[in-house]
Order: C-alpha cells, then structure tokens, then sequence
C-alpha cells in the first residue's frame, strides 16, 4: 500500500510539473527543427557525391568550429589530408586551392551539424524547465536529444573508416564503409521522423481538444473495424519507405548506381547472372555460409537489384492502396477527407521520387539529380507520416478527449457541499 501510494504522489507531482498539452510553439520548434535535419540529410549527399566527406581527417567538436585562419594553418591540413588514403589513391595531384574547396564542404557540414544540436538542446531545456511541455513529450524530446548526440558519433565513426587502409579492401577506391554510411543514414532518418511526427502531433492534439465532440466522432469514425486494413497498410508502408531508403544508403556507399545504368533491364536480362548477384568473391568463410547476406550487403550488383525490388515494390504499393481508398466502396464512405488527401500526396510523391531515381541511374548519377532523389527519400518519408497522423487514433489526444467531455458530465452530478 506504501509503495502504491507513493507511485500516485509521484504522478500527482508530475502531473502538477507538466502542463496537460504541449505549447504550441513547442511543435512549430519541433518542425523547425526537423526542416534543418532534413537540410543537412540532402547537404551531407552533396558532401559524399563531391568527394569531400574524407579531407578533415580528426574529429574536434569544439576546437574545429573554425576553419584554417592562415597560410601555416592551410598548409599544416594539407599535409594530414596527403597522408590520407584518398589523397594517395585519388588525388596525388590535388593543390591547396582545390583541397580548399573540398574541405569547406565538410567544414560546413559538419557546422550545420552542430548547429542542429544547440538548436535542439538549448531550446529543449528552456521549454522543459519553463513546462511548456507535457511529462510524455518531455521524455521524448529527450530521447531525440540522445539520438542527436549519437548521430554525431556516428558521424565520425563514418568518416573514420575511409581513413583507414585496413578498412577497405586494398586497390578499392577510398570510401567509408556502406554499413557506417547507412546507420549514419538511417539515425538521421529518425530523428527528422521523431521531430516531424512530435510537432504535428502537438498541433493535432490542440486541434482536437478545440472541439472534443468533433474529436470523438472522428475518432469513432477511424476506429471503425472496415478501416483497420487501411490503418495497417499505412503502417506497413512507412516501414517500406524506410528499408527502400536504407537501401539507397547501401547504394550510394557502395557507389553501385554507376553499374548497370539501364532501366528496367541490368545487362541482357532483367536481373544480371546468378553466378554474379553470389559470387564466391564476397565470403569469407571457407564453407560459404556467409555468401548470401554478404552479396546482399557488399556486391554492387546485387545491392543496387534489391533496391530496384524495394523502390518498385513500395511504388506498386501505393499505387495499390490508392486504388484501394478509389474502389471500395466502404472506404469511400468511411475515409475522412484528409485522409483521402493525403493518400493523393504520397501517390505524387512516389511517382516524382520513381522518376528522378530511374533518370539518375540513366544519367550516371549526376550531382543534381542524385541529391533530388536523396531528398525525395525524405518528402516521401514525410508524406507518409502525414497520412499515418491523420489515419492512426492517437491515444493520448484520445484519452484527454474522453476526460474532457466527460468533465462537465461529472461536475454536473457532483453533489453541492
């Protein structure tokens, strides 16, 4: 009883610590913050796709805020970046005026980096300690502030392995590893996700609280046992989206998009030979076992073939599930109008994104064109985040709904004292 009685005191203080609903500055910061980590997604591209990731060759989070300020300054990075594997392999001829160049990319990259951690962090204790927030976005947004600080790591950790001559194997050309690419890849991917999701939900949740009877009849109407497949298609489909991504992720290490520059076929069929998709190159262990996932994971051809299934099947998944919402008759009835809008959104979305990878490939992966498709991973990510939030009941503004439309019924019947 002691126990039970101290966990309701510890939710009576929390509850009188945090407000009910989060400020709605709170979710414009969050989106604001969001749209940055989307910039530095499609800024950190061009950084590979210039060739620049690998010309600051230490990891100095507070002394390297400033670039080289004098000529000894210039000379003494130069004479680092010479003794790196890219410089020897691929650019022995390079001058200080084009590592100049090259090392601004990064430079600015890694800025905007830690542009986009202050930016997080200062504004997140400030909300928290001034209780602009709920208890339950409080944790969240901590947790968004961790994932930050090990993007970062990660960050570095990435670099590190181009760095390296025991890294890749010998004669390949200088790059980081394909695995580090994607993990570094995939946590900036969530944290744009957490912070998207998070601030539409706040501006939701004020939305429906604004007129909780409307709320709870919307809620009613998504809940309805005929949309269920609906609701876990969108779900699916963002986790699609993701993995086809991650893909990407593998592609763009591995520089796989320059193989195979053709579409719909790869060479003289629509697949190439079996005995290259697992070949014997790429194990190693003496009894093979490890051929599969190793192909899978590290020979360009196989790679780039797994994310043309993947983006081809999340595109006739769309497709499918559009045409779902056009010709069921129950879900025309039953499908609010945002929700019928935002399924128009992810279907433009996936067209636009299926167009620019095909003209990238055929194009020999261009700059421009290869950053449009990058960012195009990420609108289409965002555009199925939107439908899920305007498909998925959120329980927490479902709950908060219920009590307030319950409140009244209770002070009503409240006895006089």
């Amino acid at each position: 009883m002691a126990n039970i009685s101290q966990s309701l005191q510890s939710s009576k203080t929390r509850a009188r610590f945090f407000p009910e609903t989060s400020d709605k500055s709170v979710a414009y910061w969050l989106l604001g913050s969001a749209a940055s980590v989307s910039g530095i997604v499609v800024f950190g591209g061009l950084t590979r796709l210039t060739e620049s990731g690998l010309s600051i060759t230490e990891w100095r989070p507070v002394t390297g805020s400033l670039p080289p300020r004098s000529a000894e300054d210039w000379a003494a990075e130069f004479t680092k970046y010479r003794s790196s594997p890219e410089f020897k392999l691929l650019n022995p001829h390079m001058t200080l005026d084009e590592f100049k160049s090259i090392y601004y990319m990064e430079w600015a990259h890694r800025i905007w980096g830690r542009v986009v951690g202050v930016s997080f962090l200062l504004p997140a204790a400030y909300f928290i300690a001034r209780r602009k927030v709920s208890a339950p976005m409080a944790g969240k947004i901590v947790g968004i502030a961790g994932l930050i600080g090990f993007q970062g790591v990660l960050g570095w950790w990435m670099v590190k392995s181009g760095l390296k001559d025991d890294l890749f194997a010998p004669g390949s050309h200088p790059r980081v590893s394909q695995y580090r690419l994607t993990a570094h890849l995939g946590t900036a991917f969530l944290c744009y996700t957490a912070m998207l999701w998070n601030g539409l939900s706040i501006l939701r949740e004020h939305k429906l609280l604004a007129d909780p009877q409307a709320a709870m009849k919307l809620f009613e109407r998504l809940k309805s046992p005929e949309l269920r497949v609906f609701r876990r298609s969108v779900g699916a489909l963002a986790v699609l989206v993701f993995c086809t991504a991650m893909s990407g992720g593998l592609v763009a290490g591995l520089d796989a998009g320059l193989i195979y520059n053709e579409f719909p076929y790869m060479g003289m069929g629509l697949t190439p030979p079996r005995s290259e998709l697992f070949s014997d190159f790429y194990s190693h262990t003496p009894d093979r076992s490890d051929i599969w996932w190793r192909n899978a994971l590290e020979n360009p051809s196989l790679v780039q073939l797994d994310h043309r299934i993947l983006a081809t099947t999340t595109f006739t998944s769309v497709m499918g599930l559009w045409a779902y919402t056009k010709r069921s008759p129950t879900l025309r009835r039953l499908l609010p109008a945002a929700c019928k809008k935002g399924m128009h959104g992810v279907v433009g979305f996936v067209g636009l994104q299926v167009a620019l990878g095909i003209t990238t490939l055929l194009y020999l992966v261009p700059i421009p064109l290869a950053s449009a498709h990058q960012a195009g991973s990420l609108a289409l990510l965002s555009s199925v985040i939107i439908l899920g939030g305007r498909t998925w009941v959120p329980r927490r503004a479902a709950r908060l709904v219920s009590q307030r439309l319950a409140k009244p019924l209770w002070t009503a019947k409240r006895p006089a004292t």
